[in-house]
């Protein structure tokens, strides 16, 4: 999804307390990890005594004890608050499964988020998910940040960068269930780090049909002398990683990528296509080569959205066959990774772009400019034959 762009959705939907806020809700039972209710006091000139709860008396309505004071649940300085609730709709994981894994899972995280210009999908009770860019102005001073100038909105916007585990803490607490960092690091935005390929299974289909897609992709680096690493999306599909040497200019990064989209096409048409338009794709793997400037991708070890929470992990080639994404959830990841740290194994050391693919990637057309073109010629062909 794009990265770089403010984020468009503002909506005024309750959002979770930030490190030392008390959550805005309906008086109620005070539950685990929320505030304790004050003892009662002596009324002051002017106003009626606060009594101790009592039974209430028929025709009245019982008066629920309200959520105030210090929240119990803290980590690293973090209150956490509501962390018994289900995450989102089918996830079968709590809010607090998800502190937990971004918890133990910190070290892996950081070290994929570190520097980066950070975006989170959240998801808020009763609400549609949504991705956050610009930072809300009750976060914590303590979480780092960077400003990015956006183009289209005109304006600074203010990422955080996921540099610490205090940070993620404070993010799962806000329900940021998703972690899709930006391409190139805040110091140096125009570089991007990693040549990306990111396969995904036609509507219908299933992962081994992206597993199969991946080999292609894999083929075609290794015929220009290249080599990455691979990890299930978390999805249905899977992401080629290449880390890249030298300091490639962004439009050379995005050429290389469109050959070696259409090359692995050419490998094998029958599976895998370079049509951006869905309608043109008739059932094969697409071959996602947009994945450049200011875009961003779902981090190594990122939860997903879906449901059981699935996470991106890194698996080696030769596992690809015996493996499902469903495998790696927010319960079963940290067991897998143990005391490793399996992406990092696995990234090979850092490449410079192949030329013969930057010479024929600026030969292709950009996937998004075409398809639009393509969009507008459609609709005029239909106007014109409605007309007669």
């Amino acid at each position: 999804m794009d990265g770089m762009a403010e984020d468009q959705d503002r909506r005024k939907a309750p959002r979770e307390a930030g490190a030392g806020q008390a959550e805005a809700k309906a008086p109620a039972q005070a539950s685990a990890g929320e505030a304790e209710v004050k003892a009662p006091r002596k009324a002051s000139a002017g106003e009626a005594e606060v009594k101790a709860p009592r039974k209430a008396s028929a025709g009245q309505a019982k008066v629920r004890k309200a959520s105030v004071g210090p929240v119990k649940d803290e980590r690293d300085g973090v209150a956490l608050t509501n962390l018994d609730q289900e995450l989102f709709p089918g996830a079968g994981a709590t809010k607090r499964d998800l502190v937990d894994y971004l918890d133990v899972m910190s070290g892996r995280l950081i070290a994929v988020l570190q520097g980066r210009p950070l975006s989170v999908i959240r998801v808020l009770r009763g609400q549609d998910q949504f991705m956050q860019k610009n930072l809300p102005k009750y976060t914590p001073d303590w979480v780092p940040r960077t400003s990015v100038w956006a183009e289209a909105s005109h304006r600074e916007v203010v990422y955080a960068l996921g540099n610490d585990r205090r940070t993620l803490l404070w993010f799962g607490n806000q329900r940021a269930v998703e972690y899709h960092p930006a391409l190139a690091l805040a110091e140096t935005p125009h570089r991007q780090t990693h040549l990306i390929m990111d396969l995904d299974p036609p509507e219908g289909g299933g992962f081994a049909l992206a597993v199969r897609a991946a080999r292609l992709v894999r083929q075609a680096l290794a015929d220009a002398g290249m080599s990455g690493a691979v990890k299930t999306s978390g999805s249905k599909g899977v992401h080629v990683f290449v880390p890249l040497a030298g300091d490639p200019a962004p439009e050379d990064v995005a050429a290389a990528q469109r050959a070696v989209a259409a090359r692995a096409e050419r490998i094998g048409p029958e599976l895998a296509t370079t049509a951006f338009i869905r309608e043109d794709r008739h059932g094969k793997v697409f071959l996602d080569a947009t994945r450049a400037g200011g875009a961003t991708v779902a981090a190594a070890y990122s939860p997903r959205i879906r449901p059981g929470v699935p996470v991106s992990f890194p698996v080696a080639w030769d596992d690809l066959d015996d493996v499902t994404p469903a495998d790696f959830t927010i319960h079963t990841a940290p067991g897998l990774v143990k005391d490793g740290d399996p992406w990092a194994d696995a990234m090979p050391a850092a490449q410079e772009l192949d030329a013969g693919l930057i010479a024929e990637g600026h030969t292709i057309p950009v996937a998004r400019v075409q398809a639009m073109h393509e969009g507008k010629r459609r609709a005029r062909a239909k106007r014109a034959a409605e007309a007669d």
